[in-house]
């Protein structure tokens, strides 16, 4: 490598230093606001009404304990701002032009959390972005899906539901028909609709896995297959309340099945898959626990 190459980078990651540290940043924050102010009121507005997303309303109070966690890893580091965020900035920019000549919000809302990684990388560097990994992943992860996304999940997802739930009902005595996603009982039919096919638990459950996973003290394969049990979780929860809605409304009439009781019964299933989870993070502690305390001590 040639000295003027190394000086040139010298030069330029003191440039990047001194921005970073200039109180321009307040500036940059004021005109990130300007510019996401009504995307960001937009997905505060979705989490609060759309109930397939509502766990997003707790990511930034989640991304506010791990900045706060990580707030002395932070202080730490050395300062080694990247031009290739200048890059990722300007290409997150790019999605957002899209994203609103296309009216897609999701790319609108996809292009923030691009720009808050291409921001990290330009004024702090690689390592900082990588901490900040975690935080930005739950961030996407709030972003909901374009419709399309959403009907290709969901429609199998009613399916599987509308299946199991027959199997239920039927080792439940309960004469029932099922016609894809319709559940013909004797007084009433059920339908199996994109509200009640189980992609709002899955959503949440898989969000509520990933944190979980992030704070066990145990290595990546297994936090990775942690999170992939939510999947299954989710989904057998969700059947169950299917289930369990046909049995009330064949016992006690229609109005069981609806209302208070439907909602009710929603906040239950996910009550029932996260005490699943905590079932299994006893579990994993008890075996891979014991196994690592009993090779720290050899």
């Amino acid at each position: 490598m040639s000295t003027a190459t190394v000086t040139i980078r010298e030069e330029s990651s003191s440039l990047l230093k001194r921005l970073a540290t200039s109180p321009g940043w307040l500036l940059l924050i004021g005109a990130v606001i300007w510019v996401y102010a009504k995307t960001l009121a937009g997905l505060a507005n979705e989490w609060w009404t759309n109930p397939d997303y509502s766990h997003g309303l707790l990511i930034p109070f989640a991304v506010g304990y791990l900045a706060y966690e990580k707030r002395k890893t932070f202080a730490e580091m050395p300062l080694r701002p990247s031009w290739f965020g200048l890059v990722l900035i300007v290409g997150s920019q790019c999605v957002n032009l899209v994203g609103f000549l296309g009216a897609e919000f999701f790319l609108q809302r996809t292009s923030f959390v691009l720009l808050l990684a291409g921001l990290i990388l330009f004024f702090a560097g690689w390592l900082q972005l990588r901490e900040s990994a975690f935080a930005l992943l739950l961030m996407a992860l709030a972003v909901p899906l374009p419709v399309i996304v959403f009907n290709v999940v969901a429609l199998p997802l009613q399916l599987i539901a509308s299946s199991w739930a027959e199997s239920f009902l039927r080792v439940c005595q309960i004469p029932v028909l099922r016609e894809g996603n319709l559940l013909v009982l004797a007084q009433q039919t059920l339908n199996v609709t994109e509200a009640c096919s189980g992609i709002r638990s899955l959503m949440s459950l898989i969000t509520l896995g990933l944190l979980l996973a992030y704070f066990l003290p145990f290595r990546w394969m297994i936090r990775v297959a942690f999170v992939l049990t939510t999947i299954p979780i989710a989904i057998v929860a969700n059947a169950f309340r299917v289930g369990g809605t046909g049995v009330l409304a064949t016992y006690f009439g229609e109005k069981a099945a609806q209302g208070f009781f439907h909602t009710f019964s929603g906040w239950l299933v996910f009550v029932f898959a996260f005490v699943v989870l905590l079932g299994e993070v006893t579990l994993l502690n008890r075996f891979f626990g014991k196994a690592k305390k009993g090779h720290e001590t050899e």
